[in-house]
């Protein structure tokens, strides 16, 4: 296994290098830079504009950039941003953890709600149960996320101009200074303002995942081994769970290296939607100044993660499945 690990571990440099090399290139493709804007600007002296080319490197060639940037980065340096003269990495940070709340509670619904679903709807199939969810669920995937967030964000509206009830949506807390109240009770207000978004967010991937688990346990359900684990007296719990569940989770599991990244993906939209202070906005903004190297630093963080998560998929289909080994 550690020599796998290890073979693993020396493919992302080229990976990696080649995913960067391409985002970078395409990044500077874009006609004009971040100093583009201050030409038309008539106070801004054009010594002024040539200085800050050559402090921010935009004055040599593109490959050139690249090869500065990956010597930051691998001395833990991302750069400094364009637009707010800061490092990246203080600027990324709070979006990212903020990104990361979102996603980690729409991760843990996805897998508690879809994974029942699926099961009962293989267990029982062409049941009025069944037929229910797989209602909800083209609905689910046929609403867009930020669609949906509109709708409930009017409907939240209506029910606090008609009955009063003040439910938390917009922004990440109702606490214009947060050190005025206890940790405990901003960490609550932060996961009630949380809660509807990552609702939202994971609907769609719920009716995906659901119809997915089903058509798996259906397809094991029905092969020899199991049909022989019955007669051979096995209640159907341990049918379902310990045989049939277990294999027909493995494309599940093989699917989890798109999780982490995730993690730097953010809510997307949602987060415009709800006015989530994430990284979809603070990306959007780099991109649309031109901020070059807090998109690098998204990207390079993406790229990581994928990498990362497809290696630990791999790592946890052998321990579900003992007919995988890596040698």
């Amino acid at each position: 296994m550690l020599p796998y690990i290890l073979r693993r571990l020396l493919h992302f440099i080229p990976t990696f290098l080649l995913a960067t090399l391409l985002a970078f290139l395409i990044t500077q493709a874009a006609p004009g830079d971040f100093l583009s804007a201050l030409k038309e600007n008539p106070s801004v002296r054009p010594e002024t504009i040539e200085r800050l080319r050559q402090q921010f490197g935009l004055d040599k060639p593109v490959l050139v950039q690249y090869v500065l940037w990956l010597k930051n980065l691998l001395t833990g340096d991302l750069g400094d941003s364009f637009q707010f003269r800061r490092p990246v990495a203080e600027i990324i940070s709070g979006p990212f953890l903020n990104s990361l709340i979102l996603v980690g509670i729409s991760t843990f619904l996805h897998f508690v709600v879809s994974i029942p679903i699926g099961v009962y709807s293989a267990r029982k199939p062409y049941s009025a149960g069944d037929r229910a969810f797989t209602f909800l669920s083209y609905i689910g995937l046929g609403v867009p996320s930020f669609f949906f967030g509109l709708l409930v964000i009017y409907a939240m509206l209506q029910l606090k101009q008609r009955f009063g009830w003040d439910l938390p949506f917009g922004g990440k807390s109702s606490s214009t200074l947060p050190q005025d109240i206890s940790p405990m009770r901003h960490a609550w207000d932060v996961f009630l303002h949380a809660l509807i978004p990552s609702i939202i967010l994971v609907l769609r991937g719920i009716s995906a995942e659901s119809r997915f688990i089903r058509g798996q346990m259906l397809e094991v359900l029905n092969q020899d081994y199991i049909r022989t684990a019955r007669a051979k007296g096995l209640n159907d719990r341990t049918v379902t769970y310990k045989h049939a569940f277990r294999l027909a989770m493995i494309p599940t599991i093989a699917g989890l290296g798109g999780l982490l990244p995730s993690l730097i993906g953010g809510a997307g939209f949602l987060e415009i939607v709800f006015n989530w202070p994430g990284l979809t906005p603070l990306q959007l903004n780099a991109l649309n100044n031109q901020d070059l190297y807090i998109l690098m630093a998204v990207t390079a963080l993406a790229t990581i993660l994928y990498m990362l998560g497809n290696l630990l998929a791999d790592l946890i289909l052998a321990v579900v499945d003992p007919r995988i080994r890596y040698t």
